[in-house]
């Protein structure tokens, strides 16, 4: 039986689709050892492959943040400047997952508010308010700031980030 490179197997195909970031999620879910495999795809060549393998880290990190916890530092530095914005909104979803404290949720939350300045995207937007509202759930002092954020979009030119930030 031949191995599947994970890489090869998130090319191709239509941009807009997940491709066999399913099955690929499957077999990463199947053997920790593959994560590894999977998060390099985040620096592929392909931008296609990066969105997909970051759509897939995000769900290996969902049900497995003790496996993507390894990675805080290089998501924190390398992916964070990987300026696509597909990768971004999967760290935003990440980065909510990952049991972070001190330093590393400080610079997580610098990466979101500066994604948050950076991008006009509204999925970027929509998912970096809700990783905010993570962490200002499990850290009330962020509130008074966080509400300033959210007034700031509430009359977004996009309505669903409008109506994420007035709910």
């Amino acid at each position: 039986m031949s191995r599947i490179v994970i890489e090869e197997a998130l090319f191709g195909g239509d941009p807009r689709s997940l491709g066999r970031g399913e099955e690929i999620l499957e077999l990463v879910l199947r053997d920790r050892h593959r994560v590894k495999e999977l998060f390099e795809c985040l620096f592929s060549d392909d931008e296609i492959v990066r969105m997909r393998a970051s759509d897939a880290l995000e769900k290996v990190c969902r049900r497995r943040p003790d496996w993507v916890a390894p990675f805080t530092e290089r998501l924190l530095v390398e992916v964070s400047r990987i300026e696509q914005r597909s990768v971004q909104w999967h760290l935003a979803q990440i980065l909510s997952e990952l049991p972070l404290a001190g330093k590393d949720r400080r610079r997580a939350i610098a990466i979101l508010k500066r994604n948050l300045a950076r991008y006009d995207d509204w999925i970027v937007i929509n998912l970096t308010l809700e990783a905010l509202a993570v962490f200002v759930r499990r850290s009330p002092r962020m509130r008074t700031s966080f509400s300033k954020t959210l007034r700031t979009y509430v009359h977004s030119r996009h309505k669903s980030v409008a109506s994420r930030a007035s709910k």
